[in-house]
């Protein structure tokens, strides 16, 4: 028989959650601002003040970086943590080694925040910081997959519950497109050249880029509402079977459609062709998972009326269906032809992170963090709604936007007069868009102003409620 005792003793490791959870916020705001404040610039371009450290081209990696890597991933690591305890019902594996994760990936974002100003990148998508912190990345990360896999290793719970399978591939694909993109040749302490050339460099950049968002954007994502959606609507999941096919569906396509990043370059056509293909064919998997999240809700529609954070969790799936279906559109050659290089990439991929990846976050978020203090909700609940509704407007004003500027300057650039000259200069084009420039900075602000109410309700949660040990349950032992 179980000694009571120890079973009182015995209690989650939720000290990096928290840290983690509060990060996330934090930098959510900090990346948020970033980004509102380049969408001015290119309003009114003087706006960078003649200073280097201001300008767009500096600003915008930063953006990328901190609302990414900096908001996104420490969302992703708080929640894996707290998911992996939860559902294997037991105590964190090496909980100093978290610290470390959390220590070590904090130095990561403080070190893009001074070297991507100053100028320093390698001028890769997504993977701009130089070599030291690229391998202070790599280290970081091992750790992460330690403490993460080392739970799952000594979980109480036979089963490896499915959410758990996408924050475990996320983990993998991320170490393993992160290592080989980032294979350079140092030049100085703050200079490297890449390892590879020409078409290949590219081809291996969207190899990365794409599966950075297939795999850090995409799956970690998932795994978070594969838990907290059926937490929160207080009901399985739709149909677990379904969760499983999804999950092996989506890892095999993701990785082969990054070559829909370079249709019309010098990438040989038959490599483009075969991104666009994988491409279409992600459209399935995609799907399968937004209904299956979804569909959780059934029998349980009237909860949305009440329930902000649901409302937060179920429209996030709305954005990552309606993303994940443009997406495959946009990679077809014809549709490229149109859309590449406008404005109406910069609205899909912003319907995702602002529409997927923000709104389940901050899903997710709302639910942890008032656990995390012995709360079971947010200190205002009516802070939440406006939250919501501010985000969902600013939203949709931003990807609108963008989506019309985009057809617009893809429409222009490609006229042409019967004699074959341009009917429009490139200038003309910037002209007609610069009315949805300032559409697109509305929505941005909006869409800060709700994280800026979200910290404001964390504070206040933190304030009011106390740090809290929660027990794990005794039942795990014989599951």
């Amino acid at each position: 028989m179980a000694n009571p005792a120890a079973a009182v003793a015995a209690v989650y490791d939720d000290k990096p959650v928290r840290w983690l959870a509060l990060a996330s916020v934090l930098w959510g705001i900090v990346g948020m601002f970033v980004g509102v404040f380049i969408a001015a610039q290119l309003a009114w371009p003087e706006l960078n003040f003649g200073i280097p450290y201001l300008s767009f081209g500096r600003l915008r990696p930063l953006h990328t970086n901190a609302v990414i890597f900096a908001f996104g991933g420490c969302a992703l690591m708080a929640t894996s943590f707290h998911v992996v305890q939860r559902t294997g019902q037991t105590r964190l594996f090496m909980p100093r080694l978290a610290m470390f994760v959390f220590w070590g990936w904090q130095l990561v974002i403080l070190s893009a925040a001074i070297t991507l100003p100053l100028g320093i990148n390698t001028s890769k998508e997504y993977a701009e910081l130089e070599w030291p912190i690229d391998i202070l990345i790599a280290i970081v990360w091992v750790a992460y997959a330690v403490v993460f896999f080392g739970t799952i290793g000594i979980r109480k719970v036979r089963h490896i519950y499915v959410a758990n399978w996408f924050f475990g591939a996320f983990i993998i694909a991320v170490a393993l497109l992160h290592i080989v993109n980032s294979v350079e040749i140092p030049v100085t302490l703050w200079k490297s050249y890449s390892a590879y050339a020409g078409v290949q460099d590219a081809m291996i950049q969207w190899w990365y880029g794409h599966n950075a968002v297939g795999f850090f954007l995409t799956a970690g994502f998932l795994g978070m509402m594969y838990y907290y959606i059926p937490k929160q609507a207080g009901r399985p999941v739709y149909s677990y079977r379904l969760s499983i096919v999804h999950f092996w569906a989506l890892i095999f396509t993701y990785m082969w459609a990054g070559p829909h990043h370079l249709h019309y370059t010098a990438l040989p056509d038959w490599v483009q062709s075969i991104g666009m293909i994988f491409s279409l064919v992600l459209l399935a998997p995609s799907w399968g998972g937004m209904i299956n999240g979804i569909m959780t809700l059934s029998g349980a529609w009237h909860k949305l009326r009440d329930d902000p954070i649901l409302k937060f969790l179920i429209v996030s799936l709305s954005f990552y269906g309606m993303s994940t279906f443009e997406g495959p559109m946009m990679s077809i050659k014809t549709v490229n032809a149109l859309s590449h290089y406008t404005d109406w990439t910069i609205g899909h991929v912003h319907s995702g992170a602002l529409g997927w990846v923000g709104l389940v976050s901050m899903g997710a978020l709302y639910h942890l963090i008032p656990r995390m203090y012995g709360k079971t909700e947010m200190y205002s609940k009516r802070a939440i709604e406006l939250h919501f509704w501010i985000a969902t407007i600013g939203i949709v004003l931003y990807i609108a936007s963008m989506w019309i500027a985009g057809v617009m300057e893809g429409l222009m650039w490609r006229a042409v007069n019967p004699d074959g000259t341009l009917v429009y200069t490139f200038v003309e084009s910037v002209k007609a868009a610069h009315p949805f420039f300032i559409i697109r900075l509305l929505g941005g602000l909006l869409y800060l102003s709700g994280m800026v109410i979200m910290g404001w309700n964390t504070v206040m949660t933190v304030r009011t409620g106390r740090v809290h040990a929660a027990p794990i349950p005794l039942v795990a032992a014989h599951a």
